[in-house]
């Protein structure tokens, strides 16, 4: 699904769908209410976009090329040559709930069995950001794991969940200072 090229009534029709999947969900959403709040023809919708997992996998891509740009951005930042803090944003970027890699996390649990093809995407950016997040580690200290990567990523979703459960907000600064007292 390279090089995506839409109209632009086509991009708000994503934009909006995926603000309504972030806040309803990928099931609760059916392609009635998409068209109706991008005011647009059904005949267009499916015009457009052909099915409701194609229009998955497209919203999801859409995410996952807007992250990896930001993520991709951090860790090319010339300023910052403190590669801790580089993590630190990291995290930061990944734990926000109104961010967009909030829609993906959702995705890993909600669309597996029903929409395969646009799990995918969701799967590919976590794969992609592991090995991401292993090559910073691996500038920080030389004898790092690919566990130690997959363990920063499990800290990330570990504290999306924390919250979206919890009525208190969790000290997150804490939480990725501790990661990081282990491993150095």
């Amino acid at each position: 699904m390279r090089n995506l090229v839409f109209p632009t009534r086509a991009i708000e029709v994503v934009n909006t769908s995926i603000h309504l999947f972030h806040h309803h969900g990928f099931h609760t959403v059916g392609i009635d209410r998409i068209v109706k709040e991008s005011q647009i023809p059904k005949a267009t919708f499916y015009n457009y976009f052909h099915s409701k997992e194609r229009f998955i996998e497209i919203c999801l891509t859409v995410q996952k090329e807007c992250l990896k740009e930001k993520v991709v951005s951090i860790a090319d930042e010339a300023n910052c040559t403190n590669v801790i803090v580089q993590l630190k944003k990291l995290y930061f970027l990944h734990t926000d709930l109104e961010g967009p890699y909030y829609l993906l996390f959702k995705a890993i649990f909600e669309i597996k069995l029903t929409y395969p093809k646009a799990y995918q995407v969701a799967v590919r950016y976590r794969t992609w950001l592991i090995n991401e997040i292993y090559s910073q580690l691996r500038t920080l200290k030389n004898d790092v794991t690919f566990q130690d990567a997959k363990l920063f990523l499990y800290m990330i979703e570990g504290a999306i969940i924390q919250l979206l459960s919890s009525d208190t907000a969790i000290k997150q600064e804490k939480v990725v200072n501790c990661f990081f007292a282990g491993l150095v």
